[in-house]
């Protein structure tokens, strides 16, 4: 499937392209920008499905698991229990930032704080999956990271902007894809259009990156959705898969 690039957005695609990513985007998202977001249209026109050879294999271990809704629909919620109930198997890559530590927190528990010159000189090196500011401090998950959680043979949990698939749908991150949707309104008292705006935003998120989607669930009840999700994760060690031919040979 060819992946066009947008001139930020990444620096791989799913098999072949690289494009280099120099420009620094800002979307609100629970308080923290993300490098991928602001260009979202671009990434839409260019990101055109074509055609995506693929092969079926009797085991395939996937190496990452990616969350992807929108915001507000309970993805952190998810992925945090998932890796309390199974640690030995599921982890979420530690995040860079540049703010001072905090008196309880320890550098490579909580963060890795690191200078701005620092985080820039890997940024121009694309070494950061996403990146981002906050109150003049800036944040972002290291590729790095998520390849030391590899090489512990355990399961990278993420729950990013969906234009990180770009970088992320190779072999070398071999990426589940789950999409956590808002569930319909139903009668439900919507006093300040909070709920109307998730459910919006979910259907676009379907409509323009739902061929990446390799199971969704409907989230109407937490619970129900963990253990959906549990049980298909189970599935995969177990049974044939379709993946992309580029991901094998």
């Amino acid at each position: 499937m060819p992946l066009g690039a947008d001139g930020c957005v990444s620096h791989t695609d799913g098999c072949e392209n690289t494009v280099n990513c120099s420009i620094f985007g800002r979307k609100k998202k629970q308080a923290k920008d993300k490098y991928l977001a602001k260009h979202n249209a671009v990434f839409d026109q260019l990101d055109v499905v074509t055609y995506e050879e693929v092969v079926k294999l009797p085991t395939f271990q996937r190496k990452t698991i990616v969350l992807l809704g929108a915001h507000g629909v309970g993805r952190r919620h998810i992925k945090n229990t998932l890796i309390s109930r199974h640690p030995d198997l599921y982890a979420y890559p530690i995040p860079h930032t540049t703010r001072p530590p905090r008196t309880d927190e320890e550098n490579g528990r909580h963060y890795y704080f690191v200078s701005h010159d620092e985080m820039m000189a890997d940024i121009a090196a694309n070494e950061y999956l996403e990146y981002g500011t906050h109150e003049d401090a800036m944040y972002g998950t290291k590729l790095e990271t998520i390849r030391r959680i590899h090489s512990e043979r355990r399961i990278a949990i993420l729950d990013v902007e969906p234009q990180a698939l770009k970088i992320l749908r190779t072999a070398e991150f071999a990426p589940y894809v789950v999409f956590i949707a808002a569930p319909p309104l139903n009668n439900v008292a919507d006093y300040d259009g909070s709920l109307e705006v998730l459910v919006r935003e979910s259907e676009q998120l379907r409509r323009t990156y739902g061929h990446y989607f390799d199971l969704s669930i409907v989230n109407n009840d937490i619970d129900d959705t963990l253990a959906q999700l549990e049980a298909a994760l189970g599935r995969l060690r177990s049974t044939p898969q379709w993946v992309p031919v580029c991901w094998v040979y």
